[in-house]
């Protein structure tokens, strides 16, 4: 092989290693990394934001548009909707929203969020209302 062509062949290679490097490494990413939250497919947000009164939220939660919601025990739900996880662990979709909601014990046991007994219905509109915050 002359010089011109061992160098191109080299070249062709060095180039497929890294495209094969920058693929591998794509796959190793977390896909729900720097990903807002999907948007709600369901529920009602105004009826979510009137739940969020009523089960008392506000005392642990500082919740942007719900009165009185002024509490620091957990963490403030300010821009929720612009938020890659739920708890920390789950992808923020509605799904994975509404779970955390109804049976917070269950999906991180020993957290401080309590389980209040919220309905199905109930942590649906409270999810679509959440996933409106900073959109």
């Amino acid at each position: 092989m002359t010089g011109g062509r061992r160098r191109a062949a080299l070249t062709a290679t060095a180039w497929a290693a890294g495209l094969a490097t920058a693929g591998v490494l794509a796959g190793c990413a977390d896909p729900g990394a720097h990903q807002p939250a999907a948007v709600a497919t369901a529920g009602d947000p105004a009826r979510g934001s009137h739940l969020v009164q009523t089960y008392g939220c506000g005392s642990c939660h500082v919740v942007p548009g719900v009165s009185g919601a002024t509490g620091k025990v957990g963490p403030p739900l300010t821009d929720f909707g612009q938020r890659s996880y739920v708890a920390g662990l789950l992808p923020n979709n509605q799904g994975n929203l509404e779970h955390w909601i109804r049976d917070p014990q269950q999906v991180l046991p020993g957290n401080a969020m309590p389980d209040l007994g919220v309905t199905q219905v109930d942590a649906q509109d409270i999810a679509a209302y959440l996933l409106t915050l900073g959109r």
